[in-house]
């Protein structure tokens, strides 16, 4: 079974860095909202399999290396298809009182932006991902922020809750949902995305009225995100990089759609699109640590950072931690971990009550 797991993670791994077919970019010469143009001329018309065709293309784009559902809001291990046929799949029927029930589809641009069933957008599984039915209930329509005190907390660690209302979340203080640090980076480049697929449609997703998720929005085609959630995004964009799970699900979509996702193709394009983070200074520090090597051969990796590290911890898919070290010693600021059995796993670095994540690939 071990030599099973290992084949399909190396086998994941190596799709995961598959690029983007030859020329796809080619016109993508600009700088701004003219670069974001250039890239919605190139991804918009793309194939629409339907919304039931979700089901089918997530058990290409959203596979664990278990085989189960990979669902970035819990740790559940839902097994593909209907229920009357084993699996975990949503019936539309039963209600799921409890996480690791059910799994259904989460739009993470709601569909009361733009309509329900309203097509391609409906059925576009860049940003519609298989998601617990119990999270996604209470994910609701909540835009994306940083939680100050929670309300509720998933299995997993999503959190929902009043946004914090400072440092790089600052302008707004109403509810948000907040995935964990592990998958961040995910929804901010798959929400520049939907803001660049869509950009001719989003005219009517602004409002003044803070009672509303359409917060997140400006109304406007160019900037799309109003500046507080662009801010968040931007951060959460420079936070957790894009890992081969993203560059393999990517594939995977395109795949079935005949587009592609180009923030996660060409992470520059972000900034050149819509700038840097306006204030991130609690992070910069953090964001600065190397880890290396990566993938790594030896069972072995090393962390060098410039600020003392409080704590490591080493997290498997399944949001359980693996090795946690409190007050770790480094040697010439760099922190080494060893003996590390092979797998994809997510290490969580705390200093001075921040912290910031790391994908690490174990061969």
């Amino acid at each position: 079974m071990k030599k099973n797991y290992t084949f399909l993670f190396l086998l994941f791994a190596a799709i995961g860095f598959a690029q983007a077919p030859a020329g796809y970019y080619n016109s993508a010469t600009g700088t701004g909202y003219t670069l974001k143009t250039q890239l919605y001329n190139i991804i918009k018309n793309h194939n629409d399999r339907g919304y039931a065709g979700l089901y089918t293309t997530y058990q290409t784009s959203d596979v664990k290396p278990n085989g189960k559902v990979w669902d970035m809001y819990s740790n559940c291990d839902f097994t593909f298809g209907p229920v009357t046929g084993g699996g975990n799949q949503d019936n539309g029927t039963d209600p799921a009182g409890q996480e690791c029930v059910f799994f259904n589809r989460e739009h993470t641009v709601p569909q009361s932006y733009f309509g329900n069933s309203t097509l391609p957008m409906y059925a576009d599984a860049h940003f519609v991902l298989p998601t617990d039915k119990v999270v996604n209930a209470k994910r609701d329509d909540y835009p994306f922020g940083v939680v100050q005190n929670a309300s509720w907390t998933s299995i997993n660690g999503s959190k929902l809750g009043n946004n914090l209302n400072s440092g790089y979340s600052a302008g707004y203080a109403s509810t948000v949902f907040e995935p964990i640090d592990e998958y961040k980076g995910d929804f901010a480049r798959l929400l520049f995305y939907f803001a660049t697929r869509y950009e001719t449609q989003l005219a009517g997703f602004y409002t003044s009225s803070s009672s509303t998720s359409k917060v997140m929005f400006d109304g406007s085609s160019g900037r799309a995100f109003s500046p507080t959630f662009l801010n968040i995004l931007l951060t959460w964009n420079q936070q957790d990089p894009v890992s081969a799970k993203e560059i393999a699900r990517n594939n995977a979509v395109y795949a079935r759609q005949n587009n592609r996702n180009p923030y996660i193709d060409n992470n520059a394009y972000v900034t050149a699109v819509w700038g840097t983070p306006l204030s991130i200074p609690a992070y910069e520090s953090l964001a600065a640590i190397a880890v290396y090597p990566n993938p790594s051969n030896n069972h072995k990796i090393n962390i060098d950072s410039e600020v003392q590290l409080d704590e490591i911890q080493l997290i498997n898919i399944n949001g359980q931690i693996m090795q946690q070290i409190k007050n770790p010693l480094s040697q010439s600021n760099t922190y080494t971990l060893e003996n590390l059995p092979s797998g994809f796993y997510f290490l969580k670095l705390t200093s001075d009550s921040q912290s910031t994540t790391k994908k690490v690939i174990i061969n």
